[in-house]
């Protein structure tokens, strides 16, 4: 019997390679799966690549919208009678400028996305959490760090370190456990966009560069960040809440 058979997950930012990697892991273990993202295409291309019809449900939703947050957590509870495992997975990188020039749009959009997209998720989702379920949150290295030219994206992810802590101690009482995700550089499309400014910032190839100050000196692959979200949303990780999980190869060290 799989780690998470007959458990029910929502799992968004779905469509990217960490969210589809993730829903390939969780559904080997016997998870039913909601997979919740903004590009309604990508999000069908998902599950067709899935191919577990029945045990895998779409809904396209803005996360950092009110509304479309209670749809999909509502449309998944309805489906399973609950919901066990909630991964807030959504997010986005903004751009790489000083603070003084950072754009005051794109400031709003990534803490949106990033932050309260997470914070609607608990609002929304804790009353449809069956007691004893796990709410993993995507941060970042730069969410225990920093570095020039990020100052929305950093902020984003520390602020969701914030958000966990709180409410891992208000939901521990029905033990609900509340974990923080941080991944370091993965090899995937959203580390090479992000890359591609940073390529121009510091003025040499970004990707060697991380390579270059990560310990284990390579980009993580988006199956081993899914091996973690196992870890945090199975019965393996019991006594784990308020934590922060660097899978990061030692960057933040």
């Amino acid at each position: 019997m799989g780690k998470l058979a007959g458990k029910s997950c929502v799992i968004t930012g779905a469509a990217g390679s960490l969210g589809l990697a993730a829903a390939r892991r969780l559904l080997a273990e016997g998870a039913s799966l909601l997979l919740v993202d903004r590009d309604a295409e990508k999000l069908d291309a998902a599950e067709r690549a899935l191919a577990a019809p029945g045990q895998v449900a779409v809904c396209a939703a803005d996360v950092a919208d009110s509304g479309d947050c209670q749809a999909y957590l509502e449309a998944a509870s309805e489906r399973w009678g609950g919901i066990d495992v909630l991964f807030c997975n959504a997010g986005i990188s903004g751009v790489i400028r000083p603070v003084t020039e950072y754009p005051e749009d794109v400031w709003d959009r990534v803490l949106a996305v990033n932050l309260r997209a997470a914070f609607l998720a608990c609002k929304y989702g804790l009353p449809r959490l069956r007691d004893g379920g796990s709410i993993v949150m995507t941060a970042s290295v730069v969410g225990v760090t920093s570095d020039p030219g990020i100052c929305a994206y950093a902020a984003s992810k520390h602020g969701l370190i914030g958000l966990m802590r709180t409410v891992a101690k208000e939901a521990a009482p029905r033990r609900i456990r509340v974990n923080v995700l941080a991944p370091g550089p993965i090899d995937n499309g959203f580390q090479r966009h992000v890359e591609a400014g940073l390529s121009q910032a510091i003025g040499q190839e970004a990707g060697a560069f991380l390579d270059g100050i990560i310990p284990l000196g390579r980009h993580g692959l988006p199956e081993e960040i899914a091996e973690a979200v196992l870890f945090l949303a199975s019965d393996a990780s019991s006594f784990t809440t308020g934590s922060v999980l660097m899978a990061d190869g030692g960057m933040h060290i």
